[in-house]
């Protein structure tokens, strides 16, 4: 059956196509599996918790907009009781029942690996849809000064202060001249767009909507994590192009559902490291169904997702065996005013068997994250581009390196982790804290940071390493839990191009060495160097020869670095091969690489081809890649299938002898690059 919803209705319909219902959430209360919600063009200031979900992939529950982006689902109201205050400062107040059992301004932002610089709140002011900063007091508004820290410094002068008095809320804010009461001022009022508030409801669809605007809390792998959009620890969602954006926190979640006994019980309790706190949830959520048949394979397509504080997409355990596909994704945590261990442009736990593919992610702080258990997963043919910060003096203060990141960061993981038909090109390409990593046919065009370091747990004295679990194969069954050897790691048929460098930069690394920082290491240097000093396969297998499992003599066998393979790779502008690897194609000429932005999109310009020529490689299957050692693993398809690269960056055919990088043909390169 179709429902349609107006926002222009009377507000006595029945669903019917002549008599609409006026919200969506009243559809919702409605709609039975097999149902299409069909949602007319306006704007939809609701939270949708849909009742019911659909009973298997024939019989989904679908909510359409009927006009692409032309529905917009919004957490947000207007303001238009602004008073003057003093100079360009205005003031609002806005009694407490217009926010329920949920008020923004009277809620913090906290949780595990969180770090604020100040305690700011859930809720936001938008100035003609651009987001304020928020004030620790009323002095900040008064006489604001530019946050260094931001990728929008003019902008960062715009501010506000929210308190309390008697029922009502209060807000000042600086406009900066602007007339609140004449432009479009809004205010964050609810926490979610379109989630559940319920677990088990599967098989729902969320096609062509905009979503904006809601107050979501900080969102950790050992909390409930809460999205403006999030299906709430079900399977079989798709979420489709949607317009996401505006989101406190994070725009889409994938995440754990809430666990009374494991719900940021490092913040509150604090005995146990977190580390520990969050293995315990990972084991009770064995216990209370976490299993690939009830949770997860989870879609998400053609989305554009910006602007929000944390992450664009989030999850931990709730989005295995998911599929991420052709989303742009950027501009995720510009401002800055939110800080800690859980910021991207997409963040997961637990990314078993999903595959992140096509997508465009660019101008974060960092672009995908995958931490711990990122077994099964496959990043392939993404784009990423400054994934870094926005800009650094020539003497930059701390501030300007509150965002120092990176286009991948693989934290923790045993894998096996797939990366291959990428393009990475911000000035540090990869983060790479784990082992059990593969890299085939990528354009790595920034360096390898964190190799052999960042797994421990920051002790002061005494051991610390952390210890992460693996799993049974394509499940979410634990097979063991074990720390770090790094290492472990194959690169194939790669093209490393070292880029210009800020001083600052080479300033931040020099000063790890003579400073040690077990969390990164600030190299800005492309290529394989980094892993000069581990073994090559033939030289870590000699040192089990002739034993027997028992009996012998002390040894490291067990606790020395695993072996690295390299094969195929070129390097170029000084970029550096690995000291063991066999015939790395060195080409000493200089060669140029850029980004081009027109009307929104984005071209790869280089001239690489030329040097390069007529260079090729060794066709590479899962065959050569071989099995990730801790869960014992081959490189393969979430299926099981074995898989051939035959196929580059545009699903075009390689040759028998394919070239190296993403691109088989310099041909590739008069296309526009991943304006998908």
């Amino acid at each position: 059956m179709n429902i349609y919803v107006s926002a222009a209705a009377s507000g006595r319909g029945d669903g019917s196509e002549a008599h609409p219902f006026r919200t969506i959430s009243q559809a919702a209360e409605a709609a039975v599996p097999g149902d299409t919600v069909f949602v007319a063009p306006g704007v939809y200031r609701e939270w949708v918790k849909p009742k019911r979900g659909g009973s298997g992939e024939d019989a989904r529950i679908r909510y359409v907009s009927q006009v692409p982006k032309g529905a917009v689902i919004t957490g947000s109201e207007q303001v238009k009781n602004w008073e003057p205050y003093q100079g360009n400062v205005w003031l609002a107040r806005i009694p407490n029942s217009l926010f329920g059992d949920y008020n923004p301004y009277t809620t913090l932002i906290e949780g595990d690996w969180y770090v604020p610089a100040n305690p700011f709140h859930t809720g936001e002011v938008y100035l003609n849809g651009k987001s304020m900063y928020e004030s620790a007091g009323l002095a900040g508004v008064l006489e604001p000064q530019v946050y260094a820290a931001s990728w929008d410094r003019q902008f960062t002068v715009y501010r506000w202060y929210t308190c309390q008095e008697g029922d009502n809320t209060v807000i000042y804010a600086n406009f900066q001249g602007a007339d609140p009461n004449r432009e479009d001022v809004e205010i964050n009022v609810r926490r979610c767009c379109f989630m559940p508030d319920k677990n088990g409801l599967d098989y729902i669809t969320l096609s062509g909507f905009t979503v904006c605007r809601a107050a979501t809390q900080w969102a950790p792998p050992t909390a409930y994590q809460d999205g403006m959009i999030g299906p709430h620890w079900a399977r079989g969602w798709i979420i489709e192009d949607c317009e996401i954006f505006d989101s406190k926190c994070s725009g889409i979640s994938l995440g754990k559902y809430y666990q009374q006994s494991n719900d940021n019980k490092w913040l509150h309790r604090k005995y146990k490291d977190g580390t520990q706190t969050e293995r315990e949830c990972i084991c009770l959520a064995q216990v209370e169904g976490w299993t690939r048949e009830r949770i997860g394979s989870h879609i998400i397509r053609r989305c554009d997702i910006h602007d929000c504080g944390q992450t664009g997409i989030v999850g931990h355990l709730g989005g295995v065996f998911s599929v991420i596909e052709d989303n742009h994704i950027h501009h995720i945590n510009n401002k800055q005013n939110l800080s800690g261990a859980e910021i991207g442009g997409i963040k997961m736990h637990a990314a078993i068997d999903v595959v992140y593919r096509r997508n465009h992610i660019h101008h974060c702080t960092r672009g995908l994250w995958l931490d711990w258990q990122a077994q099964g997963t496959r990043v392939t043919e993404n784009f990423f581009h400054h994934n870094t910060l926005p800009s650094i003096s020539d003497n930059p203060s701390p501030e300007e390196f509150t965002g120092l990141g990176e286009d991948i960061f693989v934290e923790v993981s045993h894998g096996p982790t797939l990366i291959d038909n990428n393009v990475l090109l911000s000035t540090r390409a990869l983060k790479l804290a784990c082992q059990g990593v593969a890299l085939v046919h990528n354009l790595i065009a920034g360096s390898l940071t964190t190799v052999g370091i960042g797994t421990d747990n920051g002790s002061k004295s005494l051991p610390s390493p952390r210890y992460t679990p693996y799993h049974l194969p394509h499940r979410t069954e634990v097979a063991g839990f074990m720390t770090f050897l790094h290492g472990d790691a194959k690169f194939y048929n790669n093209v490393f191009i070292q880029q210009p460098v800020h001083p600052a930069l080479r300033k931040l690394r020099e000063n790890w060495e003579r400073e040690f920082n077990e969390w990164d290491d600030y190299n800005v240097e492309a290529g394989l160097a980094p892993y000069d000093g581990y073994p090559t396969f033939e030289e870590w297998d000699s040192q089990f020869e002739g034993y027997c499992g028992m009996g012998s003599e002390k040894s490291d066998r067990y606790y020395s670095h695993l072996p690295v393979w390299a094969s195929g790779n070129v390097y170029l502008n000084g970029a550096a091969p690995w000291a063991k690897e066999v015939d790395p194609a060195v080409i000493e000429d200089t060669v140029s690489i850029s980004i081009k932005e027109e009307d929104g999109r984005y071209r790869l310009e280089t001239d690489l081809y030329g040097f390069i020529g007529e260079t090729t490689a060794p066709r590479i299957s899962t065959e050569t890649l071989g099995m990730a050692f801790e869960p014992e693993q081959p490189f393969e398809n979430p299926d099981g299938t074995p898989i051939v690269f035959d196929t580059d960056y545009f699903g075009y055919r390689r040759g028998s002898s394919p070239v190296p990088g993403p691109f088989e043909s310099a041909d590739e390169l008069d296309m526009a690059l991943n304006c998908r």
